[in-house]
This record gives C-alpha cells, sequence and structure tokens, in this order.
C-alpha cells in the first residue's frame, strides 16, 4: 500500500475571465456605437450602376419631399449641411422612387446653393 501523496497535478489556467472580458467589450462596443437611423421608410429608384455610394453623411427624402439629415427634418436639415459643408465635399441622397422630379431638382438646388457641389443618388441595381 503506497501511503505517499499523489503526484500534484499541473493547474490548468482557467479560461472564463477572458470570456468575461470579451463579453463585457461587446456589450461596451454595442452600448457605445451609433447606428444609423433611416427617420422614414425611403425606397430607392432601380437605375444600372457601376459602382455603390460611398459618401459618409446620408439625406433622405421621402416621396413627399420631406427631408431628414442627423435627426433634423426639412427647412432645419438644409441648414444643418449647410453649416457642415466645409467639412464634407460630398453627401449621400436617399431620394424614394417616387419622388417627383420637379422636387428632387429643386432639392439639388439647395443643396449647391448650401455650398455642396457633389451629391452620389443612391439606387437599386436592376
Amino acid at each position: 500500500m503506497d501511503l505517499s501523496d499523489p503526484p500534484k497535478r499541473r493547474r490548468v489556467e482557467s479560461i472564463v475571465p477572458m470570456i468575461n472580458v470579451v463579453f463585457l467589450l461587446l456589450i461596451f462596443f454595442l452600448m457605445t456605437s451609433q447606428l444609423a437611423t433611416q427617420p422614414f421608410d425611403v425606397t430607392p429608384p432601380e437605375a444600372s450602376i457601376e459602382n455603390d455610394a460611398e459618401a459618409e453623411p446620408v439625406l433622405f427624402v421621402d416621396e413627399s419631399g420631406r427631408m431628414s439629415f442627423d435627426g433634423v427634418e426639412d427647412e432645419a436639415a438644409l441648414l444643418s449641411l449647410a453649416a457642415r459643408s466645409s467639412e464634407m465635399t460630398v453627401i449621400q441622397l436617399r431620394a424614394d422612387a417616387r419622388l417627383e422630379a420637379t422636387r428632387l431638382a429643386r432639392i439639388l438646388s439647395d443643396l449647391g446653393a448650401a455650398g455642396l457641389s457633389r451629391v452620389e443618388l443612391v439606387v437599386t441595381p436592376k
């Protein structure tokens, strides 16, 4: 009969603290991130496209011509765009497919008057 102490097994590192840290980081990034919200439903027109729109600031326009940018609507949206026009060269325009062409032309004219020289119109591919 062997009464000596059993050989000590090497203690394995627990992975639980690392999993806890990963989940805390995941929760932190989810809570601090800001997801782009679409203020109203916009269905882009169809067209043949070569490349996707890549501009960061987005101006939404619905079928009635109502505009939204950064949480503000209509004339306030244009004023907000005009205030930020010095820091951006191009914006992304998400206009509804049912928007009248005359209203779109008026909006583009107002954007040009606000100091924005380039607008990328978002379309859905055919």
